[in-house]
């Protein structure tokens, strides 16, 4: 199953990034742009122990987002699983 990982900074913490996009773009011409954060996308194949349930797989994969491509101290993630 293909899985999709979206892991942005938690409201409150500073994204100097996304600071430093939003004031560039106006200067680009793009007016009205607020709130930009910056983040992360992480795409990758999992597949399953035998006999792992979709609930089971979920689990594996919030896990592995917990512990180790997200710092739930500062980051908040999601992820979407294609199970086709």
């Amino acid at each position: 199953m293909n899985v999709r990982v979206h892991i942005t900074p938690k409201e409150g913490i500073l994204d100097p990034q996304g600071a430093t996009v939003e004031r560039a773009l106006p200067a680009l011409g793009f007016q009205g742009v607020s709130g930009v954060r910056i983040g992360k996308f992480i795409e990758l194949a999992y597949e399953p122990p035998a006999g792992t349930t979709a609930e089971q797989a979920r689990a594996h994969i919030d896990e592995m987002c917990r512990k180790l491509l997200a710092n739930p101290i500062i980051e908040d993630f999601t992820f979407e699983l294609d199970e086709g």
